[in-house]
């Protein structure tokens, strides 16, 4: 099956991150053209020379100019803000005037609203907040998507193509980023923190270090597999393999009765009122 091309206007990445790298991963795939090529900045002038070898890439580095950020979405058409979001507010401050007046704004901090953003770019750009997830560095990111209020349906849909490229991508009200952010932005770690947590139980058991780690990776790998392949529901396959009476049930029960339902929510309200706590910072 040939995957579709995917053409994109010039694109800066301010702030070449860990995610603004899986981003650029997804830009630099074979199908996915950029016109104009990608400029990133990075503080490190190191860091900037790791992409020396790569002609779609432009890099700038603020370590060596303090103008490296305004050369850098200078005549961009997409401008994504990569850095901490303590630093967003001063970043789209230093931009703000030498942005192309058409320049989609597109930010992947946590807990930076579009109201926020807005405020700090006078020249009525329109901004789009976004909350990707680290498996975006092997092209299986999930990624939500909320437009400000200068957002047209245009430039949804040109968000929507960019962030395709590592990924699938939910269009969502912004009141909803903070959640989805708690669910798939931070679900990896969860998921992490259990295989963690399983490997440690199995080596309990008797069972080698490599030994667990096998079975423990496999049984996950394997599950979420066989999930994306049979069209059924979890509960459907988790009632398959949980017989009335059997060892499996027993287990359930126990999980049952911590309450991990509630344990659940009250580990996303946690997760969501940190991200409003860092918007306001």
């Amino acid at each position: 099956m040939t995957t579709p091309r995917v053409v994109l206007p010039p694109i800066a990445l301010v702030g070449a991150g860990s995610m603004g790298r899986a981003i650029l991963s997804g830009l630099l795939s074979p199908h996915v053209e950029v016109t104009g090529g990608v400029r990133v900045t990075n503080r490190n002038v190191e860091r900037a020379h790791d992409f020396d070898a790569e002609d779609r890439v432009t890099a700038f580095t603020t370590g060596g100019n303090p103008e490296a950020n305004r050369e850098a979405v200078a005549g961009a058409s997409i401008v994504v803000i990569g850095v901490k979001p303590a630093m967003v507010a001063e970043v789209l401050d230093e931009i703000a005037d030498a942005l192309d007046p058409s320049a989609l704004v597109i930010s992947v901090a946590a807990g930076i609203t579009t109201r926020a953003m807005e405020a700090h770019l006078p020249g009525g750009h329109a901004v789009i907040r976004t909350m990707p997830n680290t498996p975006a560095t092997v092209g299986r990111a999930v990624t939500g998507i909320a437009g400000g209020t200068r957002v047209t349906p245009e430039n949804l849909d040109l968000a929507v193509r960019l962030f395709e490229t590592v990924g699938d991508v939910l269009v969502v009200e912004e009141s909803q980023i903070d959640a989805l952010g708690s669910v798939s932005g931070s679900g990896p770690a969860y998921l992490f923190y259990f295989i963690e947590q399983f490997v440690r139980v199995a080596e309990e058991q008797g069972f080698t270090r490599a030994q667990a780690d096998l079975m423990v990776r496999g049984t996950f790998r394997g599950a979420i597999e066989l999930l994306d392949a049979s069209g059924e529901t979890p509960a459907e396959l988790r009632r398959r393999v949980t017989s009335p009476g059997g060892s499996t049930e027993r287990a359930i029960a126990v999980f049952d009765d911590a309450n991990l339902y509630g344990i659940f929510v009250a580990a996303t309200n946690a997760a969501i009122a940190r991200q409003r706590e860092m918007g306001q910072a």
